[in-house]
């Protein structure tokens, strides 16, 4: 554990059985560990699926936390979080029950086995751009930009709905 206290953003999302509550029953798992707070949480979105396989649409969301984790601590709490709640990780891109990516990390930037952030791919991604805007539009990603800015060029945003 860091002794600083740190402002991270975590993207959930979730297309298997009752979305809502695999959302908020990670929110609140994630609020119940050790060295970590949740801040904020943006609205909830309804969003199409992304990648090659066919699936339901999927519900997403940004939260913000403050943690004294490592980024690496931060990463494995949401990793235990998806086991908790019964993710399988069995096909890359497919459906799955609860999904929690380390986003941003404060203004660091890691790059470790597994472990990318800020995370790589979310500057072209609505489905994350969107409700981390909602919440921190001033989100540092990579290159300096915002996730306001990314967000105004981004070209994926069609079919997100607010729910």
């Amino acid at each position: 554990m860091t002794q600083e206290k740190i402002v991270a953003a975590l993207g959930l999302g979730s297309n298997l059985g009752d979305t809502k509550s695999n959302i908020d029953s990670a929110v609140a798992a994630l609020d119940a560990v050790e060295g970590i707070s949740v801040l904020q949480k943006s609205s909830d979105y309804r969003t199409p699926p992304w990648g090659p396989v066919p699936q339901d649409d999927y519900r997403n969301c940004c939260i913000i936390v403050e943690t004294v984790l490592s980024p690496r601590a931060l990463l494995n709490a949401g990793l235990d979080v998806e086991k908790q709640l019964g993710r399988v990780r069995d096909v890359r891109w497919g459906p799955r029950t609860i999904d929690i990516d380390l986003l941003i990390y404060d203004h660091a930037s890691v790059e470790e086995e597994g472990l990318q952030v800020p995370h790589p791919r979310m500057g072209e991604r609505a489905f994350v751009l969107i409700p981390l805007t909602e919440i921190w539009s001033e989100a540092p990603l990579l290159g300096g930009q915002t996730a306001a800015a990314a967000l105004e060029v981004c070209i994926d945003k069609e079919g997100i709905y607010k729910l």
